[in-house]
């Protein structure tokens, strides 16, 4: 059985809709068995490959986000923007990327992001005059920050993945997010200056008092987090862990969760965590087979012969992970391409922080794009949408994400001051 009938085989099970895990796992064992390869030895890697301590924080971050989502801290940020932001046109589309920024910093994932503010955004929205497209788009683009700012899922896989720092790479992220927030504010003001209807509320002193006395204790779970990574005090699963403890005693004072809804949550995190760690385990067992065959090498060597110049290469990178990213997961992509593309970036002395970050940024953008974006599913469920309605929504808010992106790729130095400043 040759590579580029493993590729067929990979390929057909995606078009097919087969869960990526199985679509890796599948034709992967397949190739081993046909090709005499040691099955044991490569179940032995993936199994390694798992059982890292990085890897370990995954879990608990997508624990605290499930936490905060049956909180209700989504809401209590809501009701604050929309307290402070409210008399202003087109605020609800300015508070939708605000209220995404805020829970970025629990979250850690788009998914989630969508989930628990789709179901309040989108009908406020609505209500108030905003457009279904505009409804759709601005809330799955504005959940695309939650990926990238820290605690970000896909940061802790990179970090894992490419052996550096989890602290600096949150450090970078911070940078890119905020200005992935102030790109979509800007398409928010170009689409909302064109439609007279939309609504507004009267500004209220006391209400933006009693609103934002909500949102101070929940907002204490950043700092105790990115404050504890970024000041030394604990490994990113230490912090996690804490962040778990204090969202769960939020939870409970506010008495928005109870005995009886942990297992609900645990429940939840768990498949969400599985999900996610079958495919790394697929991945990895895909990326056996290509460091087997040497296709890490024979790709670095048409590369390199292609172009000498670091900037190439990273716009290289970035078509690739685009592409890769409307058929695969994230999780996947980088599982698939980290251990590939780094040795690579070495040769052209890129910073493998830059290259996490411009990675993770523009796999996001594939959570929104046709046939696998799992934003658009997440939408279309909440707003009894069609997929086109969700992607035309999106369309205009992508433009400044890809800007970010190629910035990135010419300024690298602007996403490393921050880690650097730190000492991380």
């Amino acid at each position: 059985m040759s590579l580029l009938v493993l590729g067929l085989l990979i390929t057909l099970l995606l078009v097919i809709r087969v869960p990526i895990a199985f679509a890796f796992i599948g034709p992967s064992m397949l190739y081993l068995l046909t090709n005499d390869l040691s099955v044991g030895l490569a179940l032995r890697l993936v199994a390694q490959s798992t059982a890292s301590f990085p890897l370990l924080a995954v879990p608990l971050f997508i624990l605290l986000g499930t936490l905060a989502n049956h909180a209700g801290i989504a809401d209590r940020l809501f009701d604050f923007a929309l307290a402070l932001l409210g008399r202003v046109r087109g605020s609800l589309g300015y508070v939708s990327v605000g209220v995404s920024v805020g829970f970025s910093w629990m979250s850690g994932s788009a998914v989630a992001d969508a989930a628990a503010l789709g179901k309040v955004q989108i009908p406020a929205m609505l209500r108030a005059g905003y457009s279904r497209k505009f409804a759709l788009g601005v809330t799955g683009a504005a959940s695309l920050i939650a990926p990238v700012m820290p605690p970000s899922i896909p940061a802790v896989v990179y970090a894992g993945l490419a052996a550096v720092s989890t602290g600096a790479l949150f450090a970078a992220s911070v940078v890119p997010a905020l200005l992935m927030a102030v790109g979509l504010c800007v398409v928010v003001f170009l689409w909302v200056r064109r439609d007279p209807n939309i609504e507004r509320t009267q500004f209220s002193g006391a209400r933006v008092w009693e609103t934002g006395k909500r949102v101070i204790a929940p907002l204490g779970a950043p700092v105790i987090i990115l404050g504890g990574i970024l000041g030394g005090v604990f490994t990113p699963t230490e912090a996690a862990a804490v962040g778990v403890a204090y969202m769960a005693a939020l939870g409970f004072a506010y008495r928005t969760l109870t005995v009886r809804d942990l297992p609900k949550v645990l429940t939840e995190a768990v498949l969400t965590s599985g999900a996610i760690m079958l495919i790394v385990a697929s991945a990895n067992l895909l990326g056996y087979i290509f460091a087997r065959e040497g296709v890490a090498k024979d790709l670095s060597a048409w590369v390199l012969d292609l172009t000498s110049s670091p900037t190439v290469f990273l716009l290289l990178v970035l078509l690739l992970s685009l592409i890769l990213g409307t058929a695969l997961d994230a999780i996947a992509v980088l599982t698939l391409a980290v251990p590939i593309l780094l040795p690579i970036a070495a040769v052209y002395e890129v910073d493998p922080i830059a290259l996490g970050v411009l990675m993770i940024l523009s796999q996001m953008i594939g959570l929104l794009t046709p046939p696998v974006g799992t934003v658009i599913f997440v939408l279309q469920a909440i707003a009894k949408a069609r997929m086109s309605e969700v992607f035309w929504g999106a369309l205009p808010f992508m433009v400044p994400l890809l800007l970010l992106c190629v910035a990135i790729i010419f300024w690298p130095d602007a996403i490393l001051y921050l880690p650097q400043r730190l000492g991380l």
